[in-house]
């Protein structure tokens, strides 16, 4: 039987999927298929080539600050020349490349450039916001496409992750070749369905616990629910696919808190603990 884990897109949260993996190891479970959006196909992309999970939180701990930080542009610039141009001039408070070259960095650590280098079977969504087109990346070249789909299995690792993390206004749009890739979570934040076609016979969804706001929230609270919202919505029927659903609560982590890296990576671990049986059930 082979597991397939789809992560979802969270910003900083994304490291719970670290803590995830950690405690699926120590239990003698490691998915055979994997696949990731936005946040969730750094972690994806990291442990498909080879690093460990607490390898991958701390590299993450050591870049996180590296990734987040933001540059002196406009949030958007010449974004008709963009679109129907397409030239790439949309601007976001960050345009990406950092994380890209840091990506590509930890690759060629493990002897990887290509996406279709990895062995692992991955996945990565992402979406073109010229044509509103979805795009999984993936190092598979067979396997059940869905025909609304578009299919890349040639672009570097740090590239594909950018793909798919473009958040809109935060980053700028990701340029590749005559398309402008944004964050995957505008069409699927969970990948359960792309995870199965590879081949998985079950499915794990790890999403995030949509946080409660009241008058004490603050806009970054706010935006988190905002980006719940949508990517639980989003994700409804790729939930409705999966064979698990491993919820995990980050108590109001914001988008870009990279303080709370530790809390979040433990998390991920302890989700798993609590529901540790059910997951061994699903794979009996």
């Amino acid at each position: 039987m082979k597991l397939g884990i789809a992560f979802s897109g969270g910003g900083i949260r994304g490291i719970a999927h670290a803590g995830v993996l950690q405690a699926l190891e120590e239990n003698g479970i490691k998915p055979d298929v994997i696949g990731g959006t936005s946040c969730g196909s750094l972690i994806a992309s990291m442990y498909a080539i080879g690093y460990s999970p607490y390898h991958i939180f701390i590299l993450f701990k050591r870049y996180a600050k590296t990734i987040a930080k933001t540059n002196a542009i406009p949030i958007i610039s010449g974004i008709n020349s963009c679109i129907f141009k397409r030239m790439p001039v949309i601007s976001g408070l960050n345009n990406g490349e950092k994380m890209e070259e840091l990506l590509n960095k930890v690759a060629k650590q493990r002897n990887i450039y290509n996406i279709n280098e990895i062995k692992t079977p991955i996945v990565i969504p992402t979406v073109d916001m010229i044509s509103g087109k979805e795009f999984i990346i993936t190092n598979c070249k067979s396997g059940n496409k869905i025909k609304e789909k578009e299919y890349i299995d040639d672009m570097s690792i740090g590239k594909a992750v950018r793909a798919s993390s473009s958040f809109p206004a935060y980053f700028s749009p990701c340029m590749h070749r005559n398309y402008a890739f944004m964050d995957g979570g505008a069409l699927n934040n969970i990948p359960v369905e792309d995870v199965r076609n590879l081949g998985a016979d079950v499915v794990i969804a790890v999403k995030f616990h949509a946080d409660s706001v009241d008058q004490n929230s603050n806009i970054m609270d706010i935006i988190m629910k905002s980006v719940d919202i949508m990517g639980n919505k989003i994700s409804e029927n790729s939930l409705n696919t999966s064979d698990y659903i491993l919820d995990v609560y980050t108590d109001k982590v914001g988008l870009l808190d990279i303080k709370k890296l530790d809390k979040c990576y433990e998390y991920g671990y302890q989700a798993v603990i609590e529901n540790l049986e059910n997951i061994k059930s699903i794979l009996r």
